[in-house]
């Protein structure tokens, strides 16, 4: 009547134990630090002060296109840190990207309203604009905010000496762009905006030995800023260095070699010295960085004008006057007659050239508008009687196939005729 009782396998009772106590750990340990199924894995963060340091060693070595980028990927990581917008502002002033200066410099005052350099950085980037007032209201808000901030008194004076190139100036405004010029740099001796600042007060004043000085001592601070070496070229022709002045706007287009300005100063310094290939070349150079910029045809023009070759001048001159569109299909705006002295220049010589080579229905309609809208230039208005005399000779004696004598373009207070 009784069952008999199966012995239990220890084995098996040790299998058992050890199974339930790893689903025990697995559960416990394991599980937890498994990632759920179809989340991606994360990847690690760059700490915002590696990008940081190296923004700063680009600085360093002038290489302020990568240092932006660097300066960006800071602000990216840490969107908190206001210095990265004001050292980034800077270094976007300084390769001429104005509006992206401006917006990281209001940034900066968005995080705070306190802060001297974020409303100097902003009035410069503005004022660089031709906003010439509104930069001037944030460059005195700097002021006012930091009596002793010598990059505030630089960008002030910046701005109103920018209004008196401009025709926009008071009575006293170019006494009070000296006056913070100089407070400028008794403030802040070795500061590179204090000198540039002097340097281009002292240049629209017509001291160009004195700008020149500035301007060096600028350089010497700060070596790889274009505007700045275009800016002692540009004193240096006035000081009549003129072969320093061409390495100083090569230098400027190494710095920006988007920019069409350095060689079209090349080319004019060329052009002084008499050597018209050279500064055709340059001018054309100047044209292919810039081909929607009237001013380029005009200077291009006027090199083949004076080296007597009218036929090749007259496209650039008459593309300048009545625009166009240039050989990649982009559109010119022509130049507006005015009183401009460039501009009744340019007028004439494309007036001039026109009835040099006998196309006096167009150079006597051209004369007729110099007589009617710059009547009271005396420069135009003799340049106008020239190109009538002109066609009224070729009616007399049509000119041959060989170019006749470079006419006269009268600049100045008297008209004397000049070559």
């Amino acid at each position: 009547m009784s069952k008999k009782r199966r012995k239990i396998n220890p084995w098996l009772l040790i299998f058992l134990l050890i199974s339930i106590g790893g689903l025990i750990y697995l559960n416990v340990v394991v599980v937890p630090m498994m990632d759920p199924p179809f989340v991606p894995t994360p990847t690690p963060t760059r700490d915002p002060q590696s990008f940081i340091e190296e923004a700063d060693a680009l600085a360093a070595e002038g290489k302020y296109l990568q240092a932006i980028e660097a300066y960006q990927g800071a602000i990216n990581a840490d969107p908190q840190n206001i210095t990265n917008y004001l050292k980034i502002s800077r270094l976007q002033i300084y390769t001429d990207q104005l509006v992206q200066a401006q917006v990281n410099a209001q940034n900066a005052i968005l995080l705070d309203n306190t802060e001297s350099d974020a409303y100097a950085l902003s009035g410069w980037a503005k004022g660089f604009q031709k906003e010439y007032l509104d930069g001037e209201a944030d460059a005195r808000r700097a002021i006012e905010l930091n009596q002793n901030s010598g990059l505030a008194h630089a960008v002030l004076a910046y701005i109103l000496a920018l209004r008196v190139e401009a025709g926009m100036q008071e009575l006293d405004t170019i006494d009070l762009a000296i006056e913070e010029s100089r407070t400028a740099l008794a403030l802040e001796p070795n500061l590179l905006e204090a000198h540039w600042a002097r340097g281009y007060v002292l240049e629209i004043t017509s001291n160009y030995e004195e700008a020149v000085t500035e301007l060096d001592a600028a350089i010497a601070i700060n070596p790889h800023i274009a505007q700045v070496h275009m800016a002692l070229g540009r004193n240096l022709i006035n000081t009549n260095e003129l072969d320093r002045s061409v390495f100083e706007f090569t230098k400027a287009y190494s710095l920006n070699p988007t920019d069409p300005t350095p060689n079209l100063f090349i080319s004019r310094v060329y052009g002084m010295l008499g050597e018209w290939d050279k500064g055709i070349q340059y001018g054309s150079l100047a044209l292919r960085d810039g081909p929607q910029d009237p001013q380029l045809y005009s200077n291009l023009g006027t090199l083949y004008y004076r080296k007597g070759q009218y036929n090749q001048a007259l496209p650039y001159l008459e593309t300048a006057v009545r625009g166009g569109t240039s050989e990649d299909g982009q559109v010119v705006e022509g130049i507006p007659l005015s009183y401009d002295t460039g501009v009744i220049e340019l007028y004439s010589r494309y007036g001039l050239a026109l009835a040099r080579i006998n196309r006096c229905s167009e150079a006597v309609t051209l004369a007729n508008a110099l007589l009617q809208n710059v009547a009271d230039n005396v420069d135009g208005v003799f340049n106008a009687n020239e190109i009538i005399k002109i066609c009224e000779e070729n009616l007399l004696n049509p000119p041959t196939a060989t170019p006749a004598p470079t006419p006269t373009v009268v600049t100045g207070p008297t008209a004397t005729p000049t070559p």
